[in-house]
């Protein structure tokens, strides 16, 4: 765990503290860049402080001073002077900034998109294209600066930025159980994008906020005492609830404001599961439950496995309250483990592929403070990352495909009838054939019979059918005779 310096602390201490280990080129780049100070030093100190504050390692803090400081031609000619990177070396300061550099290709496809870009799309090859988790721990923390320097500035700049944060900073954050960084970045968004909205709720919130704190501090004392008397040990603390997700759940659940029973609530966290229903009984005891308002996510766990006890009562001075009580497990499993919330924030799933990815990133979040996690990645590179390949359609929209598919098999996943009347194709503006297989990351144009009646056309879009479709018996057959040798090895 790196600790924190004191916030005043400038960028040449800062590099004189975490620099020692770079290489030399990073060192001298950095070195210069910090000996003449402008705009964006505050900038760099701010992603730093919170980047400390999500325990992140030496290597990670300095590929985001690169980020920060140097523009892209000056991060690749960096990058281009470290040499080739060992094909056996994936967790190294390169491998962050050979990332980052990735993820400003993601920007840019983002500026460009249109209807038929899916957000969700360029999520997903954003996280494909990064090969090391500790790159989203710095794009995170990177655009949450950039939206709290946004605070006073045009309102067009503070739309966009707000948008790509939706598009994809904030839904990241959730999925990696980030959430130290996604609900500010959620809160800067609302008020960027529907600023009239945000003030309703932000009054609504605010106007009674040193009365709610206080109801707070009175339930946290009572509730203690109750406990205490009862023979349980738990810790009982007030439960933070953001401008979005309060505005959020009055959307889906159509409700008012005073309708949102968790604006004031509390977390119980007990040391095991007995003691949860024991304190649910003390909670009960103490104040009436709110009908239909109970939910036992520990006997019944929600489908992305997390656990806890969700219980809403009238409170002192007949004010609704919600409980939350769980063990320190199930708030670890909940805060920063597997438990993908982000199915029931965002209304919607993935594929398989893609939550095998995002799990095995939230598993690397958990065990980061571990001396050694080469055997997690070594699983991941083998089992995850290589399965899949993403490809770009001319309008930027993200194909996503199994890797081996070739050409051909992209224009069948557009459509039927594209498959029947491809007849050639250009990646990145060089022609390849129809059976070449793309790589992630890499744009397609396809080039089609436009009237298949015609006689030469009719041909050649037999001749592509017969083709794809001996192609595609092959593979069947090849996976086949694997699962048959796999059969006959285990007998």
């Amino acid at each position: 765990m790196q600790s924190k310096p004191p916030s005043d602390r400038g960028l040449a201490q800062w590099l004189e503290q975490i620099g020692e280990a770079a290489p030399e080129a990073v060192r001298t780049a950095l070195v210069e860049r910090v000996a003449h100070p402008d705009q964006q030093d505050a900038a760099a100190k701010a992603t730093l402080d919170l980047l400390v504050d999500l325990e992140v390692d030496q290597e990670t803090l300095l590929a985001a001073l690169v980020e920060v400081l140097l523009d892209s031609e000056q991060m690749a000619a960096l990058v281009s002077s470290l040499g080739p990177q060992p094909a056996q070396d994936k967790g190294n300061l390169q491998t962050l900034l050979n990332g980052l550099l990735e993820a400003r290709r993601v920007w840019e496809l983002w500026q460009q998109k249109n209807s038929h870009t899916s957000a969700e799309g360029l999520r997903r090859l954003l996280l494909v294209l990064v090969r090391d988790l500790r790159v989203v721990f710095i794009l995170l923390a990177r655009q949450l600066v950039q939206l709290r320097e946004l605070a006073h500035s045009d309102p067009e700049l503070q739309r966009s930025a707000a948008q790509l944060t939706a598009d994809i900073h904030a839904p990241l954050a959730n999925r990696l159980g980030i959430w130290q960084l996604k609900w500010e970045l959620e809160d800067w968004t609302f008020r960027f994008l529907q600023p009239q909205t945000y003030r309703r709720v932000a009054k609504l919130l605010g106007s009674r906020r040193n009365d709610r704190e206080a109801y707070i501090r009175d339930v946290i004392a009572q509730l203690g005492a109750a406990l205490e008397k009862s023979g349980i040990h738990g810790e009982i603390a007030g439960r933070p609830k953001h401008i979005f997700s309060i505005w959020k759940k009055m959307q889906r659940k159509g409700v008012d404001f005073e309708q949102v029973y968790d604006v004031r609530a509390v977390r119980i966290m007990v040391p095991d599961i007995p003691t949860c229903y024991a304190a649910l009984g003390v909670v009960h005891g103490l104040w009436s439950y709110i009908p239909g308002e109970f939910d036992d996510y520990i006997a019944s766990p929600k489908g992305n496995d997390y656990r806890s006890l969700h219980t809403a009562v009238i409170g002192p001075g007949g004010t609704s309250l919600e409980v939350q009580i769980r063990t320190p497990e199930m708030h670890q499993h909940a805060e920063m483990g597997v438990a993908a919330h982000w199915r029931y924030k965002e209304g919607g799933g993935g594929d398989a592929s893609f939550e095998r990815k995002v799990a095995w990133m939230r598993q690397l979040l958990e065990h980061r403070e571990d001396s050694d996690d080469s055997a997690l990645l070594a699983g991941f590179s083998t089992d995850v990352l290589e399965d899949r390949v993403y490809v770009l359609t001319p309008k930027g929209q993200v194909v996503d495909m199994a890797r081996g598919a070739t050409v051909l098999d992209f224009a069948y996943q557009i459509h039927t009838d594209v498959g029947h009347r491809c007849r050639g194709a250009k990646i990145n503006g060089r022609i390849v054939p129809l059976t070449h297989q793309p790589g992630t990351g890499d744009r397609i144009e396809r080039h089609a019979c436009n009237q298949v009646a015609t006689g030469r056309c009719e041909n050649i879009a037999a001749s592509v059918r017969d083709m794809w479709v001996r192609a595609t018996d092959r593979r069947q057959r090849r996976a086949q005779g694997g699962d048959l040798d796999i059969r006959l090895a285990a007998q």
